[in-house]
């Protein structure tokens, strides 16, 4: 078409006629309407060379130059930043917490080894370590879904899981002692007491110190699913990878859209039976028709559960 306005552009001109000029729509309706074919360039007296330059230059397309996408600049992590690193009160209590599960299964052991009874306690191992993963997934979705920085009591962790959905990577920056230390003083203030109460019942401490230890490291069994699996221990990957530990690909569900499931973070046994029962779903309706609380799941994602990178410049 272009080939072809032009050629009729030099017909016109060697006829001593002149194109008047056009405003630009108009122009455009001329230029778009020309359909005629050309003569023969020889009856017109027009020199040859110079109509096939001019068809050449009509036809060929002008480049256009992709801009490249600006590189993407590499998160930047704050190593030095107090609020991830552990103080000499953060390593008090995950000590005093590890104590006392320590304490629980010595004792489970000592208790089993003197009336030679050994299946029991291993069977309420086993139940309490299930335990521990389907209370890390209420606890988890609780702490999600309801209240605030200022709730009782629960603050500070409902203020540090529900930023956690949005500097997720943090927690893998976070220092051992700094991850735990909510949960083991928790640990610490109810199971000592229990340690005291149940010493002679092999059983009720098998149960005891295996669902209290998982619940207390449930932290940093949920750091090592955010973890790169080349920088984790062997070891690690190798429990992730058969179940006994919750596993990275299946944590990353929780992260995303809509972002409503996957809460159990010590094995994730429960996760995939809770989200088929839509349990947590159906307990977010019934809080809702009962007390009018929305849970936070139910807001829009892009304001409360996006995760944001922080970029250098």
């Amino acid at each position: 078409m272009s080939a072809l306005i032009q050629y009729n552009v030099l017909h016109y001109r060697s006829l001593g006629h002149h194109l008047p000029r056009q405003p630009r729509a108009l122009s455009r309706s001329i230029s778009c309407s020309v359909i005629t074919k050309p003569r023969n360039a020889k009856q017109l007296n027009i020199d040859q060379p110079a109509v096939e330059v001019a068809l050449e230059k009509s036809q060929t397309k002008p480049a256009v130059l992709a801009a490249s996408p600006p590189a993407r600049p590499k998160r930047r992590v704050i190593l030095d930043d107090p609020s991830l690193q552990s103080t000499w009160s953060h390593r008090g209590w995950v000590a005093s917490g590890s104590a006392v599960v320590i304490i629980s299964l010595a004792e489970c052991i000592s208790e089993a080894a003197t009336s030679h009874i050994w299946l029991q306690p291993l069977l309420a191992s086993f139940l309490g370590y299930l335990i521990a993963d389907l209370a890390s997934g209420v606890y988890h979705w609780g702490i999600d879904n309801y209240g605030n920085a200022s709730t009782p009591m629960f603050g500070p962790q409902i203020d540090a899981f529900q930023g956690h959905h949005k500097f997720p990577w943090t927690i893998t920056e976070r220092q051992f002692a700094n991850n735990l230390h909510s949960l083991a003083s928790a640990v610490t203030f109810v199971v000592l007491p229990l340690d005291l109460v149940f010493r002679q019942h092999p059983f009720l401490l098998g149960f005891i110190g295996t669902c209290s230890g998982c619940i207390m490291f449930s932290q940093q069994f949920h750091a090592w699913a955010h973890g790169t699996k080349s920088k984790l221990p062997p070891l690690v990957v190798a429990l992730q990878d058969a179940g006994v530990l919750v596993s990275r690909s299946q944590h990353a569900a929780h992260h995303r859209q809509p972002y409503n499931n996957n809460y159990c973070i010590v094995s994730g046994a429960w996760n995939q039976i809770l989200d088929q029962l839509q349990v947590f779903q159906t307990l977010e309706m019934i809080l809702f028709f009962k007390l009018g609380v929305r849970p936070r799941s139910w807001s829009d994602p892009d304001v409360e559960w996006t995760e944001v990178e922080i970029h250098t410049h």
